[in-house]
């Protein structure tokens, strides 16, 4: 009896730490730990155990691709946390109206469930992985340029963008789909809801691609350049990195290994008419093939030579594309590869200001990797037919390609520049 007592006592010190914090714990691991959720499905009791058990299996459905597994994670996690702290229902009792109201509390949750940063879902304690403290649902943060001059994030001005409850209600209604088919639930409500319109704001015009301006590009790939060229060590590898995200509009996650895909040397390959070719897995864990440019051939000349190999790799060579440079294996991490753009960022903010380029300077401090993905689509949908860049950038269709095409924009603005303000009479 007493063994009996002692295997709960951690269960009933979680539910008392929860009473007191009054924010919700995390429920779902990192998608290397996810079977570990399984194993402890009894411990989730502050959520309903059925609710659980089949969103965890839903989530296990997408383990393929790393970045669907994440965001399916963060509004199924969202969804079970405000049923069972908020509405105190299960997932087969919510209606057209509940749902309304979840998306309502996800555009004004409150302060306790808001943090400052993106902390990990659970942390190791004693060879255990167990929830972390500092995790919240929701995060607020400050933009790049303004963390640099000091403001800080403030709750209050916490926002559930646009395009997250676009994404939130895609999401809903993906899970509700998955719950039909495996008769948990009968109806989806998300379907249910009619004007959608009254949560999502309707966009007029396309919308802005965030991207470097030719400027911003020549000051950035000059300043990589030249930074290899001073200390070829640690820099070669930006260069390279650079190149990669601009000429053929890789996203960090198609650099960074993962347990589903390690870009590796031979994803370069040459074909039968001499054409090179780079072999990549993106969104959705599709595969395509990129057209390599000559200068992004040169690109990876360069950085085989750097890394003493031969000029251009062979069938063969399945050695990373992208090493550790401490210790054996790809880079894995994304944040590392954030942290190596943004060294070369920085560098060409203060080439810019020393170029009394101020204005240039200031809004290149707003750059994130994802912008060289968009501006490389940008600048080559004005010389390329656009299906061939739809085809090299793994879109889904040719619309999504069309929202890089700023040619009417420019024409448009064109004819307003000169407009007076009084016309002489």
């Amino acid at each position: 009896m007493e063994q009996k007592n002692q295997g709960k006592k951690p269960q009933v010190v979680r539910e008392k730490c929860y009473e007191q914090r009054k924010f919700p714990l995390p429920l779902f691991d990192s998608l290397e730990y996810i079977n570990l959720n399984e194993e402890n499905l009894a411990q989730r009791t502050f959520v309903n155990y059925d609710d659980f058990k089949h969103a965890l299996a839903f989530l296990k459905s997408y383990k393929g691709s790393v970045g669907t597994f994440n965001s399916y994670r963060r509004d199924t996690e969202r969804l079970l946390q405000w049923c069972a702290n908020i509405s105190h229902k299960s997932l087969k009792e919510l209606k057209r109206d509940h749902i309304e109201d979840f998306i309502r509390f996800c555009q004004n949750p409150p302060q306790s469930w808001i943090g400052f940063k993106k902390a990990p879902r659970f942390i190791e304690k004693e060879e255990k992985r167990i929830p972390n403290p500092e995790w919240r649902p929701f995060v607020v943060t400050v933009s790049k340029a303004a963390h640099r001059k000091g403001k800080r994030p403030d709750l209050k001005s916490f926002e559930f963008s646009h395009s997250s409850v676009k994404e939130l209600f895609a999401i809903l209604s993906t899970f509700y789909n998955y719950l039909l088919q495996e008769e948990y639930v009968f109806m989806n409500p998300v379907a249910l809801i009619r004007q959608k319109s009254k949560f999502i704001r309707k966009q007029h015009g396309p919308l802005k691609i965030r991207r470097l301006s030719e400027l911003q590009w020549q000051y950035v790939i000059k300043t990589a350049k030249s930074m290899a060229e001073a200390s070829p060590d640690p820099h070669e590898r930006i260069l390279f990195i650079m190149s990669c995200l601009y000429s053929m509009y890789l996203r960090i996650s198609e650099l960074a290994a993962s347990p589903r895909w390690a870009p590796t040397m031979n994803h370069f390959y040459r074909d039968s008419e001499g054409n090179w070719w780079f072999t990549t897995v993106g969104k959705g864990n599709k595969q395509r093939q990129i057209a390599v440019s000559n200068a992004m051939l040169e690109a990876l000349k360069r950085w085989r030579k750097h890394l003493g190999l031969s000029s251009l790799p062979s069938p063969g060579d399945n050695s990373f594309l992208l090493s550790k440079v401490k210790g054996k294996g790809p880079i894995t991490s994304s944040t590392y590869i954030r942290k190596i753009v943004q060294v070369c960022f920085d560098e060409a903010i203060i080439r810019l200001h020393e170029d009394n380029l101020h204005e240039e300077a200031e809004s290149l401090l707003e750059a994130t990797v994802h912008w060289l993905r968009h501006t490389g689509i940008s600048d080559d949908v004005k010389r390329r037919p656009r299906e061939h860049v739809r085809d090299d950038a793994g879109h889904s269709s040719s619309a999504i390609t069309d929202k890089y095409i700023d040619i009417e924009l420019r024409e448009r603005h064109k004819t307003a520049r000169n407009k007076p303000l009084v016309t002489d009479v």
